[in-house]
């Protein structure tokens, strides 16, 4: 009798565990998006799509368009090329330091592009030791800035399936005469294939959705959709404009979204049959050039040169450490209302704030998403759950900050308005990281063999007790690479609370592009110091978090 009075309770609870992730994003991300475009697109009350064949006919919106496709592909294909010996080395070869060498590779990924776009114009721009390569706002630099930070999701992808592979088909090419390269074009890389291809589509689309780093190295010769979206909102009030872009950047993700979803459903179901290491060999040398390359001049080169600007006087006149002076004490001339000391301590309690709703949602998120039902239908229904939590990946983040910016006045008959608190921002925040934080949580989740979780019911385990001793027991192994995630990424986000700051009030990423874009050569100057304290931050977190992960299986390759 018990257990039948119990056993209603099971669909409530996934119901309700499902229900609260949909009614969060519904409410601070579907329904502020779909205002905008909705805005864009509606003239007297009325839907007016002459807008839609008007903003395509322009010339400029193709250039913005044919900016965004061949920065995305460009960086895609260095960061393939980059990614795959760096894989490689991290997953297959087994030597001292191995652990701390992947967690720092971590790093690039999750540093704030404001910090990577200054970092890269410290080094290529006006002064820096690589300006005499005349590539200061082009094409190379944003290319290279975007691979920055994609080398590492494709080395995470690509490795963590690389090092499951069965060995032994290569090691019977090689018994028959196969050379290396053999053995690795003709076994190695078809076997790689589903990886490389979901790293691939993943890769794209953060290319394709970049806005930082876009805007601070590309300008407006450079500018991508995201970053055209930002000029027509905020200098032109266009929304008719900005709104049809935006439905062009969603079918162009939307497409990434649906290759990545399919070719990562096919990863995950690749079952490991053996997990082997080994020394380096003398063989090994062309790859581990290739793989010492790209981490120094790819990573070292532009954070060195970041920090070793930080470290000069004005006008480059020797050591000096006037500009981490002037984070406390700005001068008179500084473009900030307050310190950016004060700016790094909001950013600060606004990530852990942020840090607390992603992944409090995004357990909920992965605990639905794993589950493997045998119906077709809940199938389908899953599938659909896991594409609606992963919109805000799809969604400009310009547009999302300029969405809340008009819906969250007094929403839902509150009586107060959101917009004139910091409320908004780490909402925002936790809606860019919550995609990242399920996709870090899933893949552990559906690494259990669901005969374990059967075993555990005969045995007597209540549903509750299988829950708490088996899912959650595992996801708190990897809580601390998804909470570090999470973090890095609240604290470095820039588009959407671009729009949601107030200039009282300002978060240190949203400071920084202030100090950079204002024309007092002391204010570039504590804008290096103060990229060089976030992105120490956002890395210290990361390293720890990494750290702090137990589990060695799938969790968190993406």
């Amino acid at each position: 009798m018990r257990a039948l009075i119990r056993r209603p309770l099971g669909p409530i609870a996934w119901a309700l565990a499902a229900a609260i992730p949909v009614l969060f994003v519904g409410l601070f991300f579907l329904w502020p998006v779909i205002a905008l475009v909705a805005t864009g697109l509606t003239s007297d009350g009325q839907l007016d799509l002459g807008g839609i064949p008007e903003v395509l006919g322009l010339a400029r919106s193709w250039k913005v368009l044919g900016n965004t496709l061949v920065q995305a592909i460009l960086a895609t294909a260095l960061a393939m090329l980059l990614g795959v010996p760096t894989a490689f080395v991290l997953y297959r070869l087994e030597f001292r330091g191995r652990g701390v060498l992947r967690a720092l590779l971590t790093v690039p990924f999750v540093l704030p592009a404001v910090v990577v776009g200054v970092a890269f114009t410290a080094l290529y721009g006006p002064g820096g030791a690589l300006h005499w390569l005349g590539l200061d706002r082009s094409l190379t630099v944003v290319v290279l800035a975007l691979a920055f930070f994609n080398v590492t999701v494709v080395a995470r992808t690509v490795g963590g399936y690389w090092a499951q592979l069965d060995t032994r088909q290569g090691q019977a090419a090689r018994t028959l005469g196969a050379g290396p390269v053999r053995v690795f074009l003709t076994v190695t890389l078809p076997a790689l294939g589903p990886a490389l291809a979901s790293a691939g589509a993943l890769v794209f689309l953060f290319c394709a959705t970049s806005f930082g780093v876009v805007l601070i190295l590309g300008g407006r010769e450079f500018a991508n959709i995201e970053t055209e979206i930002y000029r027509l909102t905020v200098q032109f009030l266009d929304l008719r404009s900005a709104a049809v872009l935006s439905l062009v950047q969603f079918a162009i993700v939307a497409l990434a979204l649906l290759a990545s979803a399919l070719l990562r459903k096919h990863n995950e179901r690749a079952q490991s049959v053996s997990y082997e290491v080994r020394a380096p060999r003398t063989s090994d040398a062309p790859i581990l050039s290739v793989f010492g390359v790209t981490v120094l001049l790819l990573h070292v080169l532009p954070i060195g040169a970041l920090v070793w600007r930080s470290l000069q006087g004005p006008r480059g006149a020797g050591f000096s450490l006037v500009n981490y002076r002037a984070l406390i004490d700005p001068p008179p001339s500084s473009p900030l209302h307050g310190s950016v000391f004060e700016a790094a301590g909001l950013s600060f309690g606004i990530a852990c704030v942020a840090t607390v709703i992603a992944v409090a949602l995004g357990m909920l998120v992965s605990l639905i998403v794993s589950r493997r039902p045998r119906s077709r239908g809940l199938q389908r229904a899953v599938a659909l759950y896991d594409a609606a939590i992963m919109l805000p990946l799809g969604i400009s983040a310009v547009t999302l900050g300029f969405g809340l910016l008009l819906t969250m006045h007094r929403p839902l008959g509150i009586g107060f308005d959101l917009r004139t608190s910091v409320v908004l921002i780490p909402i925002a925040q936790a809606l860019v990281a919550l995609p990242l934080v399920v996709r870090t949580l899933t893949p552990v989740l559906r690494a259990i063999d669901p005969r374990t979780r059967e075993a555990a019911m005969m045995l007597g385990a209540s549903p509750l007790r299988v829950l708490r001793t088996i899912d959650l027991a595992l996801l708190g192994k990897s809580a601390g690479l998804a909470l570090g995630f999470a973090f890095a990424v609240s604290l470095g986000e820039f588009g959407a609370t671009a729009f949601l700051v107030r200039p009282d009030a300002q978060t240190l990423p949203v400071a920084i592009a202030a100090l950079v874009g204002h024309p007092d050569p002391a204010s570039y100057g504590t804008a290096l110091a103060a990229s060089v304290v976030l992105g120490a931050l956002a890395a210290g977190i990361m390293v720890l978090a990494e750290r702090w992960r137990v589990d060695s299986g799938v969790g968190g390759s993406w």
